[in-house]
């Protein structure tokens, strides 16, 4: 479950947050009627092929012919594969989405509802309560965002555009074989756009190799409400991929003055003493407790925060291997242990601008009657067409950009 295995459904990005955290868009009416299946006879002629494909590979007929008569071209699909970097977001962005105070809320009631469940997860598996919590969070909200496209559908559209057309027919393959197995029915296997499925989002070939049947039912069954299964699988996922209960992933530091950046990297890796004898400290200005081999991390740019990582960090990179990904996992199963917030300070964005001035000025274009759609922070396409709408109105040259200059004159009511 390298990075390839994540995508994203309405909450979280595959590949990182810039796919789908857009902003707060709303689905248009256009949008909604593309998910729905479009005639086209080249797919069709492709599915054709793949049947053949599908039946050398094992699936049989009887599996395999109702889930290829329900199977259909998906356009809006292929656009949203394509336009999956449309955003770049800063460490400061990334966590005040992914760790914001209505996710957190969220997760302590979700730890208090199944902690039951959740304990006994983690005393099968070694995968702290708190850590598969934070994994459900920011992959489905809680279960509350599974996605709700055919999978089938999904990865057969794909598979026919071709641009990862191999990967995907593969997937397709594992999805079929999944029903075959009878975990689910084609009905009820609904996922993300890529094919992500369930409370935890796994991709087919992950489900084959990882999903566990935890509350015995005689199925692995991760799409229904009750989350068992999904978070009993992702707790298998970690440990096999060498998660050590009782470990942290990582922890954030002070570094001295005059540190040596080019000594930090996921890649270099050193003693927890060799670091302390440089002068990293924690954030209490103690030395780090050793907890085997650390690399030293700074996403944010040398003069943003830091933290000293473990192995359970390279573990959780094996679920997505992005860097602020894992760093937001690790900060919410902390938060819901009772942590508090990163003490770095978070560096000004490309336009020179912090979170909390981004999300001041789409309160206050809103306020001018230019609409956000919400006050994220994040200059998504909504914000960048007020902003555009604004500047026009005002007889101003028309970037769709953020500034500090913007953010004065809305300040000022010009």
């Amino acid at each position: 479950m390298d990075i390839s295995r994540r995508f994203c459904i309405a909450g979280l990005s595959a590949f990182s947050l810039s796919a789908c955290m857009g902003g707060g868009v709303p689905m248009t009416a256009r949008q909604t009627t593309r998910l729905q299946p479009q005639a086209n006879p080249a797919f069709d002629t492709w599915l054709a092929g793949f049947r053949a494909r599908a039946l050398a590979a094992g699936i049989n007929a009887g599996t395999l012919d109702p889930a290829l008569r329900s199977a259909g071209f998906l356009p809006d699909v292929v656009a949203r594969d394509r336009r999956q970097t449309e955003f770049t977001r800063t460490l400061e962005d990334y966590l005040g989405i992914a760790v914001s105070d209505e996710r957190l809320s969220a997760g302590r009631a979700a730890l208090s509802r199944h902690g039951t469940t959740l304990r006994a997860i983690e005393g099968r598996y070694g995968v702290e309560a708190e850590v598969i919590t934070a994994i459900w969070g920011l992959e489905s909200r809680y279960g509350t965002e599974r996605g709700d496209i055919p999978v089938v559908s999904a990865l057969a559209t794909l598979a026919f555009d071709g641009r990862r057309g191999a990967f995907f027919e593969s997937q397709l393959i594992a999805a079929l074989r999944i029903l075959q197995r009878g975990d689910t029915s084609d009905a009820n296997m609904r996922g993300s756009w890529a094919g992500a499925m369930g409370h935890t989002q796994f991709i087919p070939t992950t489900y084959q190799e990882y999903a566990v049947d935890f509350t015995g039912n005689g199925r692995r069954d991760i799409w229904a409400d009750d989350p068992a299964d999904a978070l009993a699988s992702a707790a298998n996922y970690l440990a096999r991929m060498g998660w050590t209960r009782g470990q942290p992933w990582g922890v954030e530091v002070r570094l001295p003055d005059g540190f040596n950046t080019g000594l930090a990297g996921r890649g270099s890796s050193r003693a927890v003493s060799e670091w302390s004898g440089m002068g990293v400290r924690n954030m209490d200005g103690r030395a780090v407790a050793d907890h085997g081999p650390a690399s030293i991390i700074i996403p944010d740019g040398p003069r943003g925060p830091a933290f000293m990582t473990f192995r359970n960090f390279t573990a959780l990179t094996r679920y997505n291997n992005s860097e602020f990904y894992v760093i937001g996992i690790g900060h919410l199963s902390d938060r819901l242990r009772g942590g508090g917030p990163i003490r770095g300070s978070f560096q000004p964005d490309r336009y020179g601008l912090r979170l909390g001035e981004r999300q001041e000025m789409q309160r206050l274009l809103t306020r001018a009657g230019f609409d956000t759609q919400g006050a994220d922070g994040v200059i998504g396409p909504n914000s960048q067409s007020a902003i555009s709408a604004y500047q026009r109105a005002r007889g101003l040259a028309v970037s769709g950009n953020p500034s500090r200059e913007l953010l004065e004159r809305l300040r000022r009511g010009v």
